[in-house]
């Protein structure tokens, strides 16, 4: 009797197997359903980003059904007004990896995504989302589609690294591959010292191909166009903040050697080209105090505003105080960097041998070199 009570188990548990796998081939484990609702956020829902502010939006949706019962994959999907999502401005998997029915999309994000769209710093512009959802494959793409409307803040999203100034208003003309470098002042910031002339400018992040370009149109650092010069020529300290879109020229009136025991400017130093002043055979001769002769000095920048209004700064040694040169002073003894106006802080000295002496002083604001220099070449 158990023999054949056993033999019947195994016949009915055979049964089950072959039917359970009977009904498991008929899943398409590779089957899901598209998403029918999206719950978040609104349709034309305004987002402003404010400059450097950290934020996310959050993107809800109600959760798509496999086949299988089984884990479903999310990706969502961006593009301008009109499009179909055939190729997205912007997709990313949603939060877990693609598990979640919800994506947490960061400001900085959602910048780049308008900056895809065309729309401008400090502009606004919509663009669409959906849902795509899937097992890896087999696809299903949402027919429901929502607009978010984004406004820019002022700074750019992608910052070059490099900046260079072109055009018939700059030394170098035309030629890209003669194109100003401006010198990188901090993470996204640029500063240049140049003449400019009548004509056009704008700035490219290289000086080589097709770079993007920048400029000016009176209001803020903008992508793209020129930025138009009239007048006489000037020389020009140019700043650029692509962090906030701002841009700021302020003419360079003059440079001079400022010598601190006369507590006045010796010479000022023409102008060259490519940020250099230089001035050829300038007589020096240190100043007798009651405990030697006193070799210090520093420069003295007198800069003009759009207003008209002229102020001044100084620019001198990195330490309060020096010795004095010889032929093994490292070349950062000559580095220089804003100073404040006190006659005797943060003066450079002169080499012993310059004293009742000559020499070229040459004054280097380039971008070339890790930092603005100077030199003293004794005759």
């Amino acid at each position: 009797m158990k023999k054949i009570f056993y033999s019947l188990l195994a016949c009915v548990v055979a049964v089950m197997v072959v039917s359970g796998c009977k009904k498991d081939k008929t899943l398409n484990h590779t089957n899901v359903s598209a998403v029918s609702t999206l719950f978040a956020p609104e349709n034309n829902k305004f987002v402003k980003i404010a400059s450097g502010a950290s934020g996310a939006v959050s993107f809800e949706w109600e959760q798509a059904r496999a086949e299988d019962n089984g884990l479903v994959l999310y990706e969502v999907a961006f593009d301008k007004e009109g499009g179909d999502f055939s190729h997205p401005l912007y997709s990313t998997p949603s939060d877990g990896n693609g598990l979640y029915n919800k994506l947490s999309l960061s400001f900085s994000d959602l910048n780049k995504i308008a900056t895809s769209a065309g729309v401008k710093p400090q502009e606004s512009g919509k663009v669409i989302w959906t849902v795509m959802s899937s097992k890896g494959i087999n696809v299903q793409k949402s027919a429901q589609v929502r607009t978010v409307e984004i406004q820019r803040p002022a700074g750019f999203t992608d910052i070059p690294t490099e900046l260079y100034l072109t055009g018939s208003a700059t030394e170098g003309g035309e030629d890209l591959s003669k194109a100003i470098k401006l010198k990188l002042t901090a993470p996204g910031k640029f500063e240049a010292f140049t003449s400019l002339k009548a004509g056009t400018y704008h700035f490219a992040d290289r000086n080589t191909g097709t770079p993007s370009t920048f400029s000016y149109d009176g209001t803020k650092l903008t992508e793209e166009g020129n930025t138009t010069v009239t007048g006489a020529t000037k020389v020009q300290r140019i700043e650029v903040d692509f962090n906030v879109a701002s841009f700021k020229v302020t003419e360079v009136v003059s440079v001079g050697l400022w010598f601190a025991a006369d507590n006045k400017i010796w010479y000022d130093l023409p102008y060259k080209a490519a940020g250099v002043w230089e001035i050829d055979g300038a007589s020096v001769v240190f100043h007798q105090e009651s405990w030697g002769r006193d070799e210090r000095y520093k420069f003295r920048f007198t800069f003009k505003d759009a207003a008209g209004a002229t102020s001044t700064q100084y620019y001198g040694s990195v330490n309060s105080d020096n010795s004095r040169p010889d032929a093994n002073t490292p070349a950062s003894f000559y580095y220089m960097v804003p100073v404040n106006s006190n006659q005797y802080d943060y003066c450079f000295k002169f080499t012993g041998a310059a004293d009742n002496k000559t020499a070229d002083i040459k004054v280097d604001f380039s971008a070339n070199g890790p930092a603005y220099t100077h030199s003293v070449t004794v005759k």
